[in-house]
């Protein structure tokens, strides 16, 4: 059985059904393979830099967003809910067959067949593995398509990206702290929607931030929010991507979940690539949980760092002369005052 067992049930079952024409799949995570569907005539459809290059890897056919009419739609549940209804509102209008909706309960998957029941006829569901599949046809969904939001603030942000209903606590914590010169250039890992960029921009003698982002609808905020020409973007994974050239600061509040598990590798692989990629003399600043265990990987790649601010719920960390590739390893550890 595929990482997709409902799906092959309802296929095997006979209940669902493949059409001849096009199909759109939507939200699939990488290392989950979509054999039961036909690849030929399979799209994936995901804005998420890691998921979309497994996909091309297992040679589909995949986009950012939507082209065309399809036959069958397969929407597979995010967390996040305003997206999660955006993406069925999209599968609704792009869709001539059937609609498909597969998720796990604490995806929302039952609230979710619930209001799908109200507004049309829905055919299974069939139970496995924690969660629900169902399909239906037709039925209204425009209200629940979401667009970009604007904040109080006056930043662009939209469904399910970090951070969308307000500036990130953490984030402000860390762009507060930024001193007033950070160098020529500027690296923003993981950058999200872009206020830290934003707060980098305002520090004297900055003339380049490569901001870097997996998240294609959150760079496509940031295009919104940063006009000034001394940005450049990057949709890319943010642990494998490398600058042209090395940078003089780095800048980041790193995630350490995948989807709702706690993954502190995710950080301590954005803190090496930040060493990677500064230069000998350049300098990190990040801010963390402050229960992230962060300290051991820090003094891996750093000569010295300290914490230079804090909440009782973050830190923030100033790491100097890092030991990436290039970097010089006779620089000691700062002593403490």
């Amino acid at each position: 059985m595929s990482s997709y067992p409902r799906l092959d049930i309802a296929l095997a079952s006979g209940g669902l059904t493949l059409p001849e024409g096009r199909i759109a799949v939507l939200g699939p995570r990488a290392g989950a393979p979509l054999d039961a569907l036909p690849k030929d005539r399979t799209e994936v459809i995901t804005g998420f830099f890691p998921d979309h290059q497994y996909s091309e890897r297992q040679g589909l056919t995949c986009r950012t967003a939507p082209e065309g009419r399809y036959d069958l739609v397969l929407v597979l549940l995010p967390r996040a809910k305003a997206l999660a209804r955006a993406w069925i509102a999209q599968a609704a209008e792009i869709c001539d067959g059937v609609i498909a909706v597969d998720g796990t309960k604490d995806a929302g998957i039952e609230s979710v067949l619930r209001d799908c029941r109200k507004r049309a006829e829905v055919s299974g569901p069939v139970n496995k593995a924690h969660g629900k599949l169902f399909w239906f046809e037709g039925g209204d969904f425009a209200d629940w398509a979401a667009g970009p939001q604007v904040l109080e603030q006056g930043f662009h942000t939209a469904p399910g990206v970090f951070s969308a209903d307000g500036i990130d606590p953490a984030s402000a914590l860390l762009g507060a702290s930024l001193p007033e010169k950070l160098g020529s250039r500027v690296i923003d890992l993981g950058g999200g929607w872009g206020y830290l960029t934003a707060q980098v921009l305002t520090r004297a003698g900055v003339a380049h931030v490569d901001l870097v982002e997996a998240d294609h609808a959150a760079l496509a905020c940031a295009r919104l929010n940063l006009t000034d020409p001394r940005v450049s973007f990057h949709w890319a994974d943010a642990t494998a991507w490398s600058p042209q050239s090395r940078a003089d600061a780095v800048v980041m509040n790193p995630p350490f979940h995948t989807e709702r598990k706690a993954d502190p590798e995710l950080g301590r692989a954005f803190i090496r690539k930040a060493a990677a990629s500064l230069s000998p003399r350049g300098t990190l600043w990040m801010v963390a949980n402050r229960h992230l265990p962060y300290e051991p990987v820090l003094a891996e790649c750093f000569a010295e760092h300290e914490e230079i601010a804090g909440t009782g719920a973050f830190k923030v960390i100033r790491a100097a002369a890092p030991r990436g590739p290039g970097a010089s390893r006779q620089l000691r550890r700062k002593p403490r005052s």
